[in-house]
């Protein structure tokens, strides 16, 4: 990484780019440090709203996985509603979210919640009935109900798939953030890129870019050391299916 910023530093004073076109890192440090007050408000709103997408996308999405492994039923009728959901571009949906629902915090947490929820469903959803037969039986044979079956047996093989979704979930709820952002905001690092490049201020738009590059990798590194620290056996589990 740092060999690329200095080739990237190297280059732009070397062939003399113009600071519009592509700033050289060093001028991008100094535009964003020489505002770092707005900047940092612009971080607290998307992180805010980055969080907001995720939690909703955790609460929703288990619940819902757990029902579609349930029941091929009831897969065979919500599968297809997920897949609509995911089909629709979300710079097409927020607009009509922001019309119904105001210019306010709501519209942008669905659309990062839309954006986040779905691989961390399909990841539950597979983990859920990836789990071995051998134990499904062995639980029915000493009495488990199809609720302990679920949350006794299915949920805890199913750890390792559920954090792998939630590492996709939290990566992609930046995404769902900066979308909403582009559309309707008046703060959030999606709102500062907009408003920099207005004004021809690319290294403070490309500072934004690097902050909610550092967000992504934030998040996706604290859902890995939850998972090392709560669930310590499930690193490699789902890389390898268990003995039998």
């Amino acid at each position: 990484m740092v060999a690329l910023f200095a080739v990237w530093e190297g280059a732009v004073r070397f062939f003399g780019i113009r600071e519009f076109l592509l700033p050289a890192p060093s001028a991008i440090w100094a535009a964003t440090a020489s505002v770092w007050p707005t900047v940092l408000q612009h971080t607290l709103a998307t992180l805010g709203t980055v969080l907001g997408g995720f939690a909703a996308s955790v609460l929703v999405s288990l619940p819902l996985a757990m029902l579609i492994a349930s029941s091929p039923a009831v897969s065979a009728a919500l599968y297809p509603l997920l897949v609509v959901t995911q089909s629709i571009p979300k710079v097409a949906l927020a607009p009509i979210l922001i019309i119904a629902l105001g210019a306010n915090e709501a519209p942008r947490i669905i659309v990062t919640f839309l954006v986040a929820f779905f691989p961390l469903v399909v990841g539950t959803v597979a983990g859920l009935l990836a789990t071995p037969p051998e134990l499904i039986e062995l639980g029915r044979a000493c009495r488990a109900g199809r609720v302990q079956e679920l949350l006794r047996i299915r949920l805890p093989f199913a750890v390792p798939f559920v954090f792998s979704g939630l590492k996709v979930a939290a990566a992609l709820s930046v995404v769902g953030a900066v979308v909403a952002e582009f559309v309707g905001a008046d703060a959030g690092l999606g709102y500062l890129i907009q408003t920099s490049m207005a004004f021809f201020r690319t290294p403070l738009a490309y500072g934004a870019v690097v902050i909610l590059a550092l967000l992504g990798i934030l998040l996706f590194q604290a859902v890995a050391l939850a998972e090392r620290v709560f669930f310590p056996w499930s690193s490699g589990a789902a890389q390898a299916p268990p003995a039998a």
